[in-house]
């Protein structure tokens, strides 16, 4: 498989890049800096120096792919929204359908309104919401196209490896979410990928 993949060089994408060439998938990087990490040193890793927030950038990151897999953060930019109209135009372009992103768990649906998102209701305790609205946007650009996406979204998300045990939920946070490692929340997000059990839907990750 051919992944495009941005936000590789981030946390949880550079695990998500090294799950992939473990198992023999080449990945394609959009980057704005030539990464050094040996991780990106394989035969099956190409990456282009570019912007996200710019279309042909974007275009040439995904051409020939089979699939997108996108772990942008917000950096208090509005990066997400920016990138999403490109990241459907392409999609469109060349025929892609499956498209996961990591998200936050603020855009879950609330346990205290659930006609509204945990950032909305209160269910957090975060002051500053920025990141949630960008995040917020992102998903629904993408529920209202049709695309067969995932949105995989941690709680607290402290580096760490992969465990191997931890609580999924279906557009909910798992009650009593404390937090998820960086290691558990790329390895559930590259196996949703190809095993496809949460499309168009919002997924709660937790210990």
């Amino acid at each position: 498989m051919k992944i495009a993949l941005f936000g590789g060089t981030g946390r949880v994408g550079k695990e998500i890049v090294r799950l992939a060439l473990q198992d023999g998938h080449e990945v394609r990087m959009l980057v704005r800096q030539i990464p050094k990490d040996e991780t990106f040193q394989h035969s099956n890793c190409e990456w282009i120096q570019g912007d996200v927030r710019k279309e042909e950038d974007v275009f040439k990151t995904v051409e020939g792919a089979d699939a997108i897999v996108s772990a942008l953060g917000t950096d208090r930019t509005t990066t997400l929204t920016e990138a999403v109209p490109h990241f459907i135009k392409a999609m469109d372009h060349y025929g892609i359908q499956r498209i996961v992103t990591i998200g936050t768990a603020g855009i879950l649906q609330s346990r205290i309104d659930p006609t509204q998102l945990r950032y909305e209701a209160g269910d957090t305790n975060r002051k500053l919401t920025f990141a949630a609205e960008e995040h917020h946007a992102f998903y629904d650009r993408l529920r209202k196209d049709g695309k067969e996406w995932t949105i995989v979204c941690p709680t607290y998300l402290p580096d760490g490896e992969a465990r191997g045990t931890y609580r999924v939920l279906r557009n909910y946070l798992p009650l009593d979410a404390k937090m998820i490692t960086v290691g558990d929340t790329a390895a559930f997000a590259y196996e949703e990928l190809t095993n496809r059990m949460y499309l168009q839907s919002r997924v709660g990750m937790a210990y």
